[in-house]
């Protein structure tokens, strides 16, 4: 499985970093021809549940996930949220990971491995690539989001 490492420094401290990176719908609102569906009632807690839905014309495939860590920040201690994949098409992993930074403001680790099934593992660093390169725009467009 390919996996991807995002690293973004932010002004905004944890909590503010955490808040906006852990809103699963304005997440579909980042990835192109994207909508996220939550399937639980919130808040967010370990066995929340939800879908992103990517597609066009009746061509889509869907991405379920759960969270199976739910740490949010507090004081000094980092933030960490688990994303397992449960999906037919896509499978694998994320964690976002949010510290404090030492001169303020916060430091974001994104880790995800993803797997699609049906890929030959030659295409690894192609599907690897292009998660860095969607998430990690994701990442910045949450983080200066108003």
């Amino acid at each position: 499985m390919p996996a991807i490492r995002i690293i973004h420094r932010t002004s905004l401290s944890p909590l503010p970093a955490w808040l906006r990176l852990t809103d699963w719908e304005r997440h579909g609102a980042q990835v192109p021809l994207t909508r996220t569906i939550i399937e639980t009632a919130g808040p967010t807690r370990v066995g929340t549940r939800f879908t992103a839905r990517t597609g066009v014309c009746g061509l889509t495939f869907d991405d379920p996930m759960e969270v199976t860590v739910w740490q949010p920040p507090e004081g000094a201690a980092p933030g960490l949220v688990r994303l397992v994949k449960r999906g037919r098409v896509v499978t694998g992993w994320a964690e976002i990971e949010i510290r404090p930074a030492p001169a303020g403001g916060s430091e974001v680790h994104w880790r995800e491995e993803i797997g699609v099934r049906g890929l030959p593992r030659a295409l690894d660093p192609v599907v690897a690539a292009t998660g860095r390169r969607l998430f990690g725009r994701a990442v910045r467009r949450l983080l200066s989001a108003a």
